[in-house]
């Protein structure tokens, strides 16, 4: 298990924005990988009311297991490895794995063995050193929808958030609320459920 606090900027992009900068930031070294999340919450979304979030994230033959929880700057992101047998489980059958997050959860009063799978979300992604930071573009599909994303993960939030608002002026991309993606996917969600 281990624990970071993640610091990071974001911004919607339309199809033609998000080529622009792939083209822009992309090297011979640079390359896009696939990466899948699977959320879990419970039914009545009791992760989600206390402004967390959890997910299995399979890249490559490798999975952890993520708690976003809301932090003075940024989230706190607890993150516990897996092996493939243990994601399995989980994303099949919902039998996750015990441990860190487990207790973690069951501190905040929710019940561990009442969260639920509801679903995936594929992004393929571009990582690029920028300025003291990491640009990320994003290509994400789940639920019959597609979207683009900029992030900028930094550790300073201050100079993080200068940096990007003038990389957002400079390529012409006005500045759009951006929930994040367990968000959009369970807005998604919601839609096709009506």
């Amino acid at each position: 298990m281990f624990q970071n606090i993640e610091i990071e900027f974001k911004n919607m992009l339309t199809k033609e924005e998000y080529e622009l900068l792939l083209i822009k930031f992309t090297t011979a070294e640079s390359r896009v990988i696939t990466q899948e999340n699977h959320y879990f919450d419970t039914k009545d979304f009791a992760l989600k009311s206390e402004q967390s979030a959890l997910r299995i994230r399979q890249k490559g033959q490798q999975y952890e297991m993520t708690l976003k929880q809301p932090a003075k700057i940024g989230l706190l992101e607890t993150t516990q490895k897996l092996t493939e047998e243990e994601a399995t489980l989980a994303i099949q059958e919902g039998r996750l794995p015990s441990g860190a997050i487990e207790e973690i959860i069951t501190k905040i009063d929710i019940k561990f063995s009442e969260l639920d799978y509801f679903g995936s979300l594929i992004t393929k992604r571009a990582e690029f050193d920028y300025k003291g930071g990491i640009l990320v573009l994003d290509h994400s599909i789940y639920l019959n929808k597609e979207d683009y994303e900029l992030e900028y993960e930094v550790e300073n939030e201050q100079l993080g958030q200068k940096i990007f608002k003038e990389l957002l002026n400079q390529y012409n991309i006005p500045h759009r609320k951006t929930q994040n993606k367990i968000q959009r996917f369970y807005n998604q969600k919601n839609l096709l459920k009506k």
